[in-house]
């Protein structure tokens, strides 16, 4: 049955670097994470210790109630942000060794390998070697070693990284796919409307901590209120003064910043003032419009 994938504190030096302080998350069965953050600021590290290619100064990770050991390990299916296929050996040999290392047998390594490969376009390039094929093909092939086991957990770092908008696509289905089984999925990604559109939860880490951590609509209404308005002359600041506005960015459409007790009517009487008003809406951040206010 699957289980709850924790991690508890995670603390990680390199000299004088703290690349990790006091980390923590949790990913329930069925459920996407999205874990997202500038380069540098902790995300693999957090994986690669959940993994165990390194350790932790302090702190742990369990699934479940039992900390992670190497018999857990081997039922967790990983794909690393940078890949690590043999690029001379063979598509299908190369998954069925990877599915026997993971503790399958040969003959269901290779129903296993025929069925993700089928699965992910990639079934007429079992006889070629990794390093001939395309950087999204052979990204397909880094998917497919990570699933050729059928694993309970799936720790995914950048896996939409050079992929094309079919690839995307197919990537999506697949992990939407596997937490529809039960499957706790962690990944990581740039790529910020995926996260969006995939994440049941999200979190931003930044120099080593976890700044937010919620649902994305939770996220989004943590980033507090603001008015859009287009119309007014962008070169008048027209808004700055009004009570409750605590920001405005001035532009063809301008964003501003207020408070819960805010006068909209006030607000939008000012707008008037400066100029014909087209849209006046409140709106809620991007999670890319509140990822960069947070790191």
């Amino acid at each position: 049955m699957p289980e709850t994938l924790h991690v508890n504190r995670l603390r990680k030096n390199y000299g004088s670097l703290r690349a990790l302080d006091g980390v923590s998350l949790s990913v329930s069965p069925g459920e996407i994470y999205g874990f997202v953050g500038s380069n540098g600021a902790g995300k693999s590290t957090t994986m690669r210790i959940v993994l165990g290619v390194i350790a932790p100064d302090s702190g742990e990770v369990s699934l479940g109630e039992r900390p992670l050991d190497f018999a857990a390990r081997r039922r967790i299916g990983y794909m690393p942000e940078e890949r690590g296929l043999y690029p001379k050996m063979k598509v299908g040999e190369q998954l069925v060794y990877l599915a026997r290392l993971h503790g399958l047998d040969d003959a269901a390594g290779r129903r296993s390998c025929a069925d993700w490969t089928a699965r992910l376009g990639i079934a007429e390039r079992l006889d070629d070697n990794v390093g001939d094929l395309s950087l999204g093909n052979q990204q397909r092939v880094q998917l497919a070693a990570a699933l050729v086991h059928d694993p309970d957990v799936l720790v995914l770092d950048e896996p939409f990284s050079g992929l094309d908008p079919v690839a995307v696509d197919v990537m999506s289905e697949v992990l939407a796919g596997k937490a529809a089984q039960g499957v706790p999925v962690l990944f990581s990604s740039h790529q910020l409307d995926l996260v969006e559109r995939l994440c049941d939860r999200v979190g931003v880490i930044s120099g080593g901590v976890i700044k937010a951590e919620g649902t994305v609509d939770e996220l989004r209404a943590s980033g507090g209120k603001r008015l859009e308005v287009t119309g007014p002359d962008p070169a008048i600041a027209w808004a700055d003064g009004l009570p409750g506005v605590t920001g405005a960015e001035y532009g063809p459409s301008t964003v501003l910043h207020v408070s819960d007790d805010n006068d909209d009517q006030q607000v939008l009487a000012a707008a008037l003032a400066a100029g014909p008003v087209h849209r006046f809406a409140a709106s809620t951040p991007s999670l890319t419009e509140l990822f960069r206010e947070l790191v």
